[in-house]
């Protein structure tokens, strides 16, 4: 390795050979931090030598820590075609080695900590606003859409890559909106083209005319970016909008003296921060025209093909007509919108869309067949598709349905309430799904869909809910005077087989089998007793069971169920937890005087 002082005389008297040797030198002497300055002034000093070696440097200097201030002036000099094609390379590079990384102990999966972002992804894309703004072409959109999925394949949703995005993307956009004031959510990363000195920017020695379409091309090139970042973002950061919702709609169900979900966002400061980084894409998204959400744009997101990759086509693109959105990212932006209004009080854009039949139809495209794993993988688009049912819902902007559409959408809340990673998402929907079901207008089809849940539901968790919702109409009908199909005796008939099935075979179980069995009952189970006492015991409800009922759910439900909750309380595999729940079990089942 050479001396310091013989590596910065090469580099300044190496300039005068001709440019192949130069570059040999440069590999040679460019190997420290320390010579970095006289390089720079090398460069700066030769725009022409920049412009033909500057694309060669890209490599070289992106290793070595402080090279931002070269790199700068290589997107500033260089030729701005040649060195974005390497950029594109270096940003490919990045994607493939983050791919590679094994990340050990980290909270969320697929996102790199803000300690291990390497600082090339941002120094490259502040390159790349440079070099953008400079190409003169007929066409910058071939361009741009390249670029756009490079930089796509290589972003982790961290909150500075993320704040570098927002920077390239608001200097692409040629919009120079006022400086927002500092806020503790704010995330601020190095951003060359709107604080560097434009005036050495070289001119583009290939430049054209542009073609007038291609402004509505790069515009919407922005727009599908910038919606596929915002699905990414959310899916990476628990942004609990739908709890959140939850408590702002029903601020006396919130626990006294316990800190709700919007306490913890409005004090916590990691928290905050992914509020304002959400906050400053939809606000990018404004600028650049995404600000209405008129029916066309709503139908747009469930209608024709699902366009889970929409910068993948670019070379397909000849119009902007033929560009997408990024649906899920689509989603998260109607989402946030009512979010914001209803949460934070701002002038967020009124969605034209009802539950029936737009968000039914939303909600069945996004979870598709492969329910669970759609609702796991991306749990940010599951948490924006109920806030919206939320935010409609309370604004009545619910409209009549088809018997069938409404269980199918009932159904699918539920398989959030049971799969989403997070349990205040689940408890959500939950509650959403209690209250729709309670909502609708025909109690027919309400008792269908319990029907449905109780005989055919594989989640005890669920039908657990089946079972309180039951006790809530029937509570409902009776103090409401009404006459309904939850108001006679018809309606324990019906559903008495899926209520206190036959438990017999649990006399033939083995000790290991029952702890299994009630591992994966016990939510019904407990809730199906408590429910029995209701019914039986009661004073208002007894009437509602038929003659004989009584006897044989006691010896084909009671009788066995508590024979094996007593044995299960002495076998092995009982934890102590178990051991209390069945206690509770059995006292309830014994008190009903069925057996």
């Amino acid at each position: 390795m050479p001396e310091l002082s013989e590596a910065i005389k090469a580099i300044r008297e190496g300039a005068k050979e001709d440019r192949f040797t130069y570059l040999t030198i440069l590999q040679y002497n460019v190997t420290s931090p320390e010579v970095l300055p006289t390089l720079n002034e090398v460069l700066d000093q030769d725009a022409e030598l920049t412009q033909e070696i500057g694309w060669d440097l890209v490599q070289m200097l992106l290793g070595i820590e402080g090279s931002e201030t070269c790199l700068e002036t290589v997107a500033r000099l260089g030729n701005p075609r040649e060195v974005v094609i390497k950029l594109m390379e270096a940003l490919e590079g990045l994607a493939v080695a983050w791919h590679d990384e094994v990340i050990v102990d980290v909270d969320e999966p697929g996102v790199i900590p803000d300690s291990k972002i390497p600082g090339k992804f941002i120094t490259l894309l502040g390159m790349l606003a440079i070099l953008h703004r400079r190409i003169k072409t007929k066409y910058p959109s071939r361009f741009l859409g390249p670029s756009l999925v490079k930089v796509f394949e290589a972003y982790q949703p961290t909150p500075d890559m993320t704040a570098s995005v927002i920077n390239l993307v608001y200097s692409l956009s040629g919009r120079k909106r006022p400086p927002l004031p500092q806020r503790k959510s704010s995330v601020n990363v190095a951003n060359p083209d709107q604080d560097g000195d434009a005036s050495k920017n070289a001119p583009d020695p290939e430049a054209e005319q542009e073609d007038p379409l291609e402004e509505a091309m790069q515009q919407k090139l922005l727009q599908s970016f910038v919606t596929c970042i915002l699905q990414r973002y959310a899916n990476a950061h628990d942004m609990l909008w739908s709890p959140r919702l939850l408590e702002v709609y029903n601020p006396k169900k919130v626990v006294p003296g316990r800190k709700t979900i919007t306490e913890a966002f409005r004090q916590d400061e990691e928290l905050q921060k992914r509020d304002g980084v959400i906050g400053q894409l939809v606000a990018l998204l404004r600028d650049l025209g995404l600000d209405e959400c008129p029916t066309e744009f709503v139908n747009s997101i469930f209608e024709g093909p699902l366009h889970t990759d929409p910068l993948a086509a670019f070379d397909d693109f000849s119009s902007a007509d033929d560009i997408h959105y990024s649906p899920g990212g689509a989603v998260c932006l109607i989402a946030y919108w009512i979010f914001s209004k209803d949460v934070f009080g701002s002038d967020s854009p009124q969605p034209e869309m009802h539950i029936f039949p737009d968000h039914a139809l939303m909600l069945g495209r996004f979870l598709g067949r492969e329910m669970q794993s759609e609702i796991t993988s991306s749990p940010g688009i599951a948490d924006a598709l109920l806030a919206i049912g939320l935010g409609l819902e309370h604004r009545n902007l619910i409209k009549g349905s088809e018997d069938a559409m409404l269980m199918a959408y009932h159904h699918n809340l539920t398989l959030i309430s049971v799969f989403h990673p997070d349990i205040q998402v689940r408890n959500a929907a939950t509650s959403f799904a209690g209250t729709l079901l309670h909502s609708e207008p025909d109690d027919n089809n309400r008792l269908e869909i319990l029907e449905d849940l109780l005989e055919n539901c594989m989640f005890a968790s669920l039908k657990a809910c089946a079972v309180t919702w039951l006790k809530e109409e029937i509570i409902a009908a009776k103090e409401q005077n009404l006459s309904n199909q939850f108001s006679s005796p018809d309606v324990v008939e019906r559903l008495q087989y899926s209520l206190f099935p036959d438990m017999l075979f649990l006399n033939e179980m083995s000790d290991g089998a029952l702890v299994d069995f009630w591992a994966q009952n016990n939510l019904f189970l407990l809730q199906v007793a408590n429910f029995a006492y209701f019914l039986f015991k009661g004073a208002s409800s007894r009437e509602l069971v038929p003659a004989g009922v009584g006897a044989a759910v006691g010896q084909r439900f009671v009788e066995p169920l508590v024979a094996a909750a007593e044995r299960l309380q002495k076998a092995d595999g009982a934890q102590d937890d178990d051991r209390m729940q069945l206690s509770i079990l059995v006292d309830r089942l014994r008190s009903l005087g069925l057996q």
